[in-house]
């Protein structure tokens, strides 16, 4: 899946979903009565749809009285889809959703508590982020993380050893300099100019996206200015512009695959696409600043509060994100990761094949940012920042002008 986190829905669900009838959960799989509930998601869209199909079969044979009604949506489409169905009260009993999101989920009091709920079987950094004073309100399904993808054939080209675990982001760009060549089209690097990336480089650079009550931002200083200028400067020197297509869907990979980028940004789920083109590629853990630290995203599965079936969409709630079935499907397909508990059920994803470096995917997980997340204005507060990006990168403005202005907006969101 695309790992930008979904528009945060500022929603006036309350009133939908008292008028919807927050009915009481299970009553048909207590009686032995046959219910049917829906699942709309986005995690299996753009080739795992039979994937998941695999474990809501062996779900539904677990569980004869139960159905599971899937829904799968295009990423881009999933959160206006969402907001019209809570507006309206017709939402899916369960459904999924991001980390960043939750705090205006709760506020909204769009999904429900999930309680008994076996939490040995899931790694607790996940679990935990899922939780709300106390309560949790929704289930991991999967955790990826950003690395870096290299095709070794143009590194060999260009005479140039591999990026490795003690890169910088001067090795990068020295690199990246040196394998650019307008004259075949090859670029030497691709990292999106967008908030997604700026709050990880941020921290790469030893500062902090928002103070620590997280009631104004800490952005707008000498580690933002530096995070700012080495997305931004890579674009029209090492990188394509706008114009050139960036920021265009797909189009990164697209360039990958082509053999016409030496290094991209970008998660863990892109590599079961790319097959043998390019032919010889591998990845690694992202080049730091003054420390390493990389973005690590995590989807996870809710309980619609408006749901009249809840223990039958809990009881599919927690197959999907902890059963073995569940977790061996992911292994096998490369389709994320489980989040298991239970380290040997992912040691099968470290001799799958490409990328021969795996090991970096879990060497990544050492040192993690999450993004920055304010509930119900995060949308406003991403596109900000993107903005801010675009305008630097643009060259309309300079890093330390862009990131106050931007600073005073989202510190009104904070407000």
């Amino acid at each position: 899946m695309k790992k930008k986190a979904l528009a945060s829905l500022c929603l006036a669900v309350t009133a939908a979903l008292a008028l919807a009838g927050c009915g009481t959960g299970g009553q048909g799989t207590a009686s032995g009565e046959k219910v049917t509930i829906k699942y709309t998601n986005f995690i299996s869209n753009g080739g795992n749809e039979k994937n998941l199909d695999t474990i809501v079969q062996a779900f539904e044979k677990e569980n004869p009285n139960i159905t599971v009604q899937v829904t799968t949506l295009p990423y881009n489409a999933y959160g206006t889809t969402l907001q019209t169905d809570l507006a309206a009260g017709t939402q899916a009993d369960t459904f999924d959703v991001e980390y960043a999101n939750l705090k205006s989920y709760v506020a909204n009091g769009t999904i429900a508590p999930i309680d008994g709920v076996d939490a040995s079987k899931y790694r607790q950094s996940l679990l935990k982020s899922y939780q709300s004073d106390g309560k949790q309100y929704a289930l991991p399904t999967s955790f990826s993380d950003v690395v870096l993808y290299y095709n070794k054939a143009l590194f060999d080209a260009a005479h140039l050893s591999y990026p490795n675990a003690n890169w910088t982001w001067a090795d990068e760009t020295a690199a990246a300099q040196k394998l650019t060549n307008p004259a075949t089209g090859v670029f030497g690097d691709f990292q999106n100019i967008s908030f997604y990336e700026f709050y990880k480089a941020i921290a790469q650079a030893g500062g902090k996206f928002l103070s620590d009550d997280g009631k104004s931002v800490a952005f707008n200083s000498p580690a933002g200015i530096k995070a700012a200028n080495w997305l931004a400067n890579k674009s029209g020197t090492t990188m394509p512009t706008p114009a050139q297509g960036a920021g265009t869907p797909d189009f990164d990979t697209k360039l990958f695959k082509d053999g016409k980028l030496a290094m991209l940004h970008t998660g863990i789920w892109v590599a079961s696409s790319l097959a043998d083109s390019p032919k010889d590629w591998d990845i690694a853990v992202e080049p730091g600043d003054s420390q390493k630290d990389s973005a690590m995203f995590s989807n996870a599965v809710a309980v619609s509060a408006a749901s009249k079936n809840k223990d039958a969409a809990q009881k599919w709630a927690a197959y999907l994100s902890s059963s073995q079935v569940m977790a061996q499907t992911r292994i096998s397909a490369g389709w994320e990761l489980p989040p298991t508990s239970d380290e040997s059920v992912l040691k099968p994803y470290l001799t799958q094949g490409k990328p021969a470096n795996r090991q970096a995917v879990f060497d990544a997980l050492n040192n993690v940012v999450l993004p920055p997340s304010i509930g119900e204005n995060q949308q406003k507060m991403t596109d900000i920042i993107t903005n801010a990006l675009g305008e630097i990168a643009a060259k309309r403005s300079n890093a330390a002008d862009a990131l106050k202005a931007a600073a005073d907006q989202v510190n009104a969101l904070l407000k």
